[in-house]
């Protein structure tokens, strides 16, 4: 019997049902606010748009092992993705709200992944907190809006790290309990980095055999995992991933892997699609775009209490050394994205929680400088939100300012601003009092909350009140034109900037006529049914050289000229 005649087994089913209970309240929490909205705006020029196009052909072509975009292959990417898509796709057809679906469920699996995780490695109020961190900072919440594949590859990397780490416990027996064997943890960390590859590519077992690299270093060489234990891991990797790259080898020869894996390499070698940025572009992103949570995870940077288990603090050790294995490997990458260093948001969301655990139970204290970081990050934040409107309203004043033609044309945009854009704006600053008033009250725990989860509805409002608008200057144009031509059999292409928003949003058909991709037959040859060039302001002239195009129109540094096929 236990205590107070309360048998063990008892007080482990409660504690399972609480686990569940929160785990539902967590996945309502999430569709509450990821599945509103999705279909609000227009796709994004590149990822979305092209992620969204492939599903698209996808399901025309039927042709669902091989990813192609414009009907032609298209090696850059793996399609476990656009499996994800292709199935929301079905369920609610073509559009934007079908190809941001994916990553709104994958954001609800993610919060309960992490509050299972958290609770595992230390109680329900970690697992919660880890989750609320994750939920309520800026870039990781708006992730889960998208219909970019890193939501899902971060994951999978996540998880398969965990599972290794889990395999590794096992085998040096650090205290945690793991009812099965050291070989089932490996298979599963193995299986997940093979959905990893198999959703963005060899990058996700790179990140993690860099990370195992560090330990192994830090462990002075000492084999952790042993060699037959690691090839395991590597065959489980393999296993899944031969679930499309044999399969495509073996339909269609090496040509696609080879020239797949070339570009993978260039990725890390060049600045691709003129993606430049400075040494620091990661780290700044990640300070900023991670509010509030990166603020708390800096304290865990610096000396803390030491973790009651040791497979916490070795887990600790694990998550700084992903953190800074991810931000100083895309600084050497060449490219530079904003997404490249997603995967750091889930060690960083740890350390918050981390930070923000040992402050609740008194361990560390809430500093000064954290709270002046909250509301120096929150003023940037402040002043975006409320000078956007402002100078929307005059927009007049931007124009003499900007060299860019183009950009000087796309303020001509008839975007209607009726100053309630400021509400998000107010909203935030309104969460930045409140919990310094109840941090002031000492009411520490009300106060992270209240940061965190107003934080969430911040980033909501701003989709709201902003995103729209900011497209109605950068792309709808285009998209509108491109609409209109949906209907019509004709050939639609850009001129002088790439694109694949002509693709999707005119509903482009199978080729049927493989001279369609030469565009000087476009422009010049016999043709067979209407073409449409859409071109940047700019590059309108080069346009007006070809007598037979005829000038349609120009909107918001957009030009649009066309031809028709003689009888």
């Amino acid at each position: 019997m236990g205590i107070a005649g309360i048998r063990p087994s008892d007080s482990f089913n409660k504690k399972s049902n609480v686990a569940k209970r929160t785990s539902l309240y967590i996945a309502l929490l999430g569709a509450l606010f990821y599945l509103p909205w999705l279909g609000g705006v227009h796709l994004f020029d590149w990822d979305e748009i092209n992620f969204a196009e492939i599903t698209r052909e996808m399901m025309l072509t039927e042709d669902y092992l091989r990813v192609y975009i414009n009907f032609q292959p298209f090696w850059e990417k793996p399609p476990f993705f656009m499996w994800m898509q292709l199935l929301a796709m079905k369920a609610f057809g073509v559009g934007e709200y079908a190809a941001r679906l994916p990553n709104a469920i994958c954001g609800m699996i993610t919060l309960i992944v992490l509050y299972k995780t958290g609770k595992k490695l230390y109680d329900h109020r970690f697992g919660l907190l880890w989750a609320l961190a994750y939920f309520g900072s800026v870039l990781p919440f708006l992730y889960f809006k998208s219909g970019i594949i890193d939501p899902y590859f971060n994951l999978f990397i996540f998880l398969g790290m965990y599972y290794f780490i889990l395999a590794y416990w096992k085998k040096d027996r650090l205290g945690l309990d793991l009812p099965r064997s050291y070989w089932h943890y490996l298979f599963w960390g193995g299986f997940f980095i093979g959905m990893g590859i198999l959703t963005k590519g060899p990058v996700a077992l790179v990140i993690s055999c860099l990370v195992f690299f560090v330990y192994w270093v830090y462990q002075r060489f000492r084999f952790y995992i042993n060699v037959p234990q690691f090839l395991f891991f590597l065959v489980a990797a393999s296993f899944i991933t031969l679930a499309w790259f044999g399969i495509e080898t073996y339909k269609n020869g090496p040509w696609y892997i080879a020239t797949f894996t070339k570009y993978q390499y260039e990725l890390f070698s060049k600045p691709v699609a003129g993606h430049k940025g400075f040494p620091g572009y990661h780290f700044i992103v990640v300070l900023a775009g991670c509010f509030p949570a990166s603020l708390f995870a800096l304290r865990a940077m610096w000396k803390m209490p030491a973790e009651s288990q040791s497979y916490q603090q070795d887990f600790k050790r694990w998550m700084l050394f992903l953190f800074w294995t991810v931000l100083i490997l895309f600084t050497i990458v060449k490219s530079k994205i904003v997404h490249y260093s997603s995967m750091a948001y889930f060690p960083l969301t740890f350390l918050a929680a981390l930070s923000i655990y040992h402050m609740l139970n008194e361990r560390i204290k809430l500093g000064r400088g954290t709270k002046a970081g909250v509301w120096i990050i929150g003023s940037l934040y402040l002043l975006v939100t409320f000078a956007l409107p402002i100078l929307a309203q005059n927009i007049d004043l931007l124009k003499p300012l900007l060299k860019d033609p183009f950009a000087r044309a796309n303020l001509d945009a008839e975007v209607r601003w009726t100053g309630l854009e400021v509400i998000p704006g107010i909203f935030l600053l309104g969460v930045l009092i409140a919990a310094s008033v109840l941090w002031r009250r000492q009411q520490l725990e009300s106060g992270i909350r209240t940061l965190f989860i107003g934080t969430a509805v911040f980033v909501m409002l701003t989709l709201v009140f902003f995103v729209k608008r900011i497209e109605g200057y950068s792309q709808r144009a285009a998209i509108e034109f491109y609409e209109s031509k949906s209907r019509e059999d004709c050939y639609i292409i850009t001129h002088g900037y790439k694109s694949y928003a002509h693709l999707f949003y005119a509903r482009k058909r199978p080729v049927t006529d493989e001279r369609s991709y030469d565009k000087e037959w476009l422009l010049n040859g016999a043709i067979d049914k209407p073409v449409y060039v859409v071109t940047k302001i700019q590059k309108a002239d080069e346009l007006k050289a070809y007598p037979q195009l005829q000038q349609l129109g120009s909107k918001n540094g957009f030009v649009f000229f066309g031809r028709k096929p003689v009888k």
